[in-house]
């Protein structure tokens, strides 16, 4: 229910005062705003869509027309389960297997989902506004944003229920990057983004399975039955895309510490690269079948040849 808007007489009285100017002698006065005219749009095209599949096209229509866009996908984390792909933009053919692997848990090491999910923070961001130094070097950057060809990605982080969020990824292609004029609109906009992702999507409480709890789980554990506690904590940093630099920070060891722990758990996970991490925890992770806590690696590295 809209609020009640009571007027007193005296403001509806005819206003004539001959030595005012009126508009009409001013063009520019009967012009619109651009961007308070996008917004206006934006609105009154998502209010009509909520909780319809025409929602998430709407929402992103109208971003567009208020900073240049290239590719975009939302995706709903709700009720402790795994992500679910609203929309996308992204051709098929273009990242579509990297994608899967996002959705199977990948994610979990993505800078936008770990803000929102571990960290609790919501709004617009850029990514390097949350990814550790250094991220563009790891095998997730790679994997991911290069790999779908993003050089630049903004994204909206709103919480729409109890350990419920989502995300509008905005990226840029072809070498191109967010302004600061252009992140400053987006911020302009955020609460009547807000107000229709939560007006939109509806809390839900889930499989009641807690799918994502146990994948965090998993990602805590992973390498600890191969490793001592100090490296299993340094393989865990280095697959979220932290430098050496940034793990002897985090972990308050030395930088030679670090080398020496990491060199040490590769050669116990028998992996030479970053990269070969990163695939191992993944396909561990995806081959583990009702997980119910430890290492996947135990039943991962027991599976007959």
């Amino acid at each position: 229910m809209f609020p009640t808007v009571r007027i007193s007489p005296g403001a509806c009285q005819r206003y004539d005062d001959s030595s005012q100017t009126h508009p009409e002698e001013h063009p520019l006065a009967t012009e619109l705003d651009p961007k308070l005219a996008a917004l206006s749009t934006l609105v009154a095209n998502c209010l009509p869509a909520l909780g319809s599949d025409d929602f998430a096209p709407a929402l992103i229509q109208g971003l567009r027309a208020l900073v240049p866009i290239d590719d975009a996908s939302v995706i709903y984390y709700g009720g402790g389960d795994l992500p679910t792909l609203v929309y996308r933009e992204t051709p098929l053919a273009r990242g579509g297997n990297t994608m899967e692997r996002f959705l199977a848990g990948a994610f979990l090491l993505d800078p936008f989902y770990k803000a929102a999910a571990e960290e609790r923070r919501f709004g617009v961001f850029l990514l390097k506004e949350l990814a550790p130094t250094r991220f563009r070097d790891s095998e997730y950057y790679h994997s991911w944003y290069r790999n779908c060809g993003f050089t630049d990605e903004c994204g909206f982080l709103v919480e729409v229920g109890e350990d419920a969020f989502v995300n509008v990824a905005l990226g840029r292609l072809a070498k191109k990057r967010f302004s600061q004029a252009q992140l400053r609109t987006l911020r302009s906009v955020k609460l009547a983004v807000e107000e229709l992702c939560r007006g939109h999507w509806t809390v839900e409480s889930g499989s009641g399975e807690g799918i994502r709890r146990h994948l965090h789980l998993a990602l805590d554990d992973f390498g600890s039955s191969l490793l001592t506690e100090r490296e299993t904590q340094v393989i865990n940093l280095v697959l979220h895309g932290h430098s050496t630099k940034s793990v002897a920070t985090r972990l308050d060891i030395s930088v030679e510490t670090v080398k020496l722990h990491r060199k040490h758990a590769y050669a116990k996970l028998e992996v030479s690269s970053q990269a070969e991490l990163f695939y191992l925890f993944l396909d561990s992770l995806m081959s583990s079948h009702d997980y119910s806590g430890g290492d996947t690696l135990v039943s991962y590295l027991a599976r007959p040849e």
